[in-house]
C-alpha cells in the first residue's frame, strides 16, 4: 500500500484521539504543529511524531506530508483549508469544516479543481452499522421512510466566558453538536430539505443554548432536530418508515442498532444489528480518507457535508444570527 504521510494542525482532545487512530492504522505520524510550544513538544513526544513545526504554514509547506488534519477551533478552519489545498494536500478538518456556507463552498471548489480530497471529520459517515442501516430501508422492508427524529445535548459549564458561548469564536450548540445531528438526518433523507420550521433560545452573550427544528423535503419526509447545550440529552436517532423503524443510540460512533418491525400495525418484532466498533471510529474515518485519496475521490461524503453546511447557514438565517466576522 502506498505510504500516506500526515501533518497534524492542533493538540486538542480530539488531535489526541485522531494521533492514537493514525499510529493505529500506519504505525507512524510524520508531523504536528501547535500554538503552545512546550505543549506541542509534549504532544509529539508522547504520540512519537517523527516532526515538529513552529506553526502551520511550515507544516503546509513541507512536500513530504499529503494529508493535513486540521483540529483546530472552527473559525480558523476555512484559511488552514486554503492554505493546505493551494499547497497540493489532501485535507481533513474536524467539524464545523467552516463556519457558513460561503466559506464551504469555496473551499469545496478549491478542492475540485485542483483534483485533492477534502473531507469533514463527521464519524457517522464512517461507522460500519450505517451502511447496514442504509441496505436494510434501500431493501424496503421499513417500507417508505417518512420522519427522521434525532436528538444531541451537552451540559456545559456556565461559564460564559468559554468558547462554546463565544460570539467572536463562532460558538452556540448548532455549530458544536448539531451538525452531527444535521448529518444524521441528512444522511437519512433522500433529497435535501427545501422547508425548515425552527426556533431557538439564546444565551447573554447571544449564542444559540437550545433549538428546535423541523426540516421537510420534496418527498415530505421530515426530519424533527433538538439541540441543547445545558440541558443533557442522549445521542438518540430514530429513522421511521411505514413499517418499521430503526433507533440508534450513540449515533456520531454507533456500533449498533434495533430495528423493530411493524408492518400490521399490531404487533412488533425486534431485531439488532451490530457492526464495527465505537471505540474505532477515528480508525475507521483515517481508513477511509486514505482509501480516497489513493482512489481518487470519496463516497459522496463531501457532498454530504455541502448539504449539511447549507441547512446549517438557513438555520442560522431564520434565527437571525450572524457572527461579528460575517
Amino acid at each position: 500500500m502506498t505510504k500516506l504521510n500526515w501533518g497534524m494542525i492542533g493538540t486538542g482532545w480530539i488531535a489526541h484521539e485522531m494521533a492514537d487512530a493514525l499510529n493505529t492504522v500506519n504505525g507512524e505520524i510524520y508531523g504536528v504543529t501547535g500554538v503552545n510550544q512546550e505543549k506541542l513538544q509534549r504532544f509529539a513526544a508522547e504520540k512519537q511524531i517523527q516532526h515538529t513545526f513552529a506553526n502551520a504554514e511550515a507544516l503546509i509547506a513541507d512536500p513530504k506530508i499529503d494529508i493535513v488534519y486540521i483540529a483546530t477551533p472552527h473559525t480558523t478552519h476555512y484559511e488552514f483549508i486554503k492554505q493546505a489545498l493551494n499547497a497540493g494536500k489532501h485535507v481533513l478538518a474536524e467539524k464545523a469544516i467552516t463556519v457558513n456556507e460561503r466559506q464551504f463552498d469555496e473551499v469545496q471548489k478549491l478542492a475540485q479543481d485542483k483534483g485533492l480530497l477534502l473531507m469533514e471529520g463527521f464519524t457517522i459517515y464512517h461507522m460500519p452499522i450505517y451502511p447496514m442501516v442504509k441496505e436494510l430501508i434501500t431493501s424496503g422492508q421499513l417500507g417508505t421512510i417518512n420522519l427522521v427524529q434525532v436528538n444531541f445535548g451537552s451540559l456545559k459549564a456556565d461559564d460564559m466566558t468559554n468558547r462554546f458561548f463565544n460570539k467572536d469564536l463562532a460558538g452556540g450548540a448548532l455549530l458544536d453538536i448539531g451538525g452531527y445531528a444535521t448529518a444524521f438526518a441528512r444522511y437519512f433523507l433522500n433529497t435535501q430539505p427545501n422547508v425548515l420550521l425552527t426556533t431557538a433560545k439564546f444565551t447573554e452573550t447571544g449564542v444559540d443554548e437550545q433549538s428546535g427544528i423541523i426540516l421537510k423535503n420534496d418527498q415530505e419526509q421530515m426530519a424533527v432536530m433538538a439541540l441543547s447545550f445545558r440541558a443533557k440529552q442522549p445521542k438518540r436517532g430514530v429513522i421511521a418508515g411505514t413499517k418499521g423503524y430503526v433507533e440508534i443510540s450513540n449515533y456520531p460512533r454507533a456500533d449498533q442498532a434495533t430495528v423493530t418491525y411493524t408492518s400490521d400495525a399490531h404487533g412488533e418484532t425486534t431485531q439488532q444489528l451490530t457492526a464495527g466498533k465505537s471505540s474505532e471510529a477515528l480508525v475507521y474515518e483515517v481508513q477511509h480518507m486514505q482509501d480516497y485519496v489513493l482512489a481518487g475521490h470519496d463516497n459522496g461524503e463531501l457532498q454530504l457535508s455541502h448539504d449539511v453546511s447549507h441547512l446549517l447557514g438557513s438555520i442560522r438565517n431564520a434565527w437571525g444570527l450572524k457572527f461579528p466576522f460575517e
